[in-house]
């Protein structure tokens, strides 16, 4: 009987960032980054502009090598296990008036799994399929700048199912949407999520923070990481936000808002 252990799927984390380090020009923006993310978790990433979130996402879809330190996805390096991981980008990031449809988006994901020439009908069929796990069939002809703020992102998410991807990367994609799109793209999430998938998204809202597994709070290194009840204070916030007033006091709300359901929950709770 061999002495080798071999470790199984289940124990390989979908992320594991160690020592990543990525400098422009001489000039760091990622220290030392750390941090595991267990396949099947919702985590989200906070941090200011320039905090190094979207060079963090390039290394992890293989688009940006580390200067120092290591990124694997699922036990291989990121730049082998780019099908496994779908991107949702920014919307700034999207070219509204490039002459596609819905179900074209949709489509570019059964690219991403490595199709060439015209797709076949089992990928337009997975494409439909992912279009109605999003709600969004009856927009499949649509061209794409027709679409609210909420319906785009809807329509990235279908593009990230079809192509069946195992990690989600999502950059900000509650950004510019109303309250009511935003619960609806965060059930979305928590769907997907539900399906084994692994989901890290890019969030500024910080009143949000409690419905992540976890929460990585990054300013250029690791401030913080864990869940949501554990990690996020005043001190942590401070650390992470460097002292920029308008968000901290967002930050404070987010801290009243908790203090005040957890002192509701203690009411129902105590003996009467």
């Amino acid at each position: 009987m061999s002495g080798v252990i071999q470790q199984s799927d289940a124990d390989v984390p979908a992320v594991q960032a160690e020592g990543v380090t990525v400098a422009y020009d001489a000039r760091p923006v990622l220290r030392s980054v750390s941090f595991r993310v267990s396949a099947g978790e919702l985590v989200g990433v906070i941090g200011p502009n320039g905090a190094g979130k979207s060079t963090l996402l390039k290394c992890m879809l293989g688009l940006v090598r580390p200067d120092y330190g290591s990124i694997a996805l699922f036990g291989e390096p990121a730049s082998a296990a780019r099908r496994r991981v779908a991107y949702v980008p920014q919307t700034e990031a999207v070219d509204w008036d490039f002459p596609v449809t819905v179900r074209d988006v949709v489509l570019m994901g059964r690219a991403m799994r490595g199709w060439l020439g015209w797709p076949a009908g089992d990928d337009r069929a997975r494409a439909h399929h992912a279009l109605e796990q999003v709600d969004m069939t009856a927009y499949e002809k649509r061209h794409i700048r027709h679409l609210s703020g909420g319906q785009q992102r809807r329509v990235f998410l279908a593009r990230a199912l079809c192509q069946e991807a195992e990690l989600l990367l999502l950059d900000e994609p509650f950004a510019g949407v109303d309250a009511a799109s935003e619960r609806a793209i965060f059930q979305l999430i928590n769907d997907i999520r539900t399906m084994g998938k692994t989901v890290m998204v890019v969030n500024h809202d910080l009143s949000i923070l409690e419905r992540f597994d976890r929460v990585l709070m990054v300013n250029q290194r690791v401030i913080a990481y864990g869940p949501p009840s554990d990690v996020v204070n005043e001190q942590t916030l401070a650390a992470t936000y460097g002292g920029r007033l308008s968000l901290l006091d967002q930050a404070d709300e987010t801290l009243r808002r908790r203090t005040s359901r957890y002192d509701r929950h203690l009411d129902r709770t105590a003996p009467h």
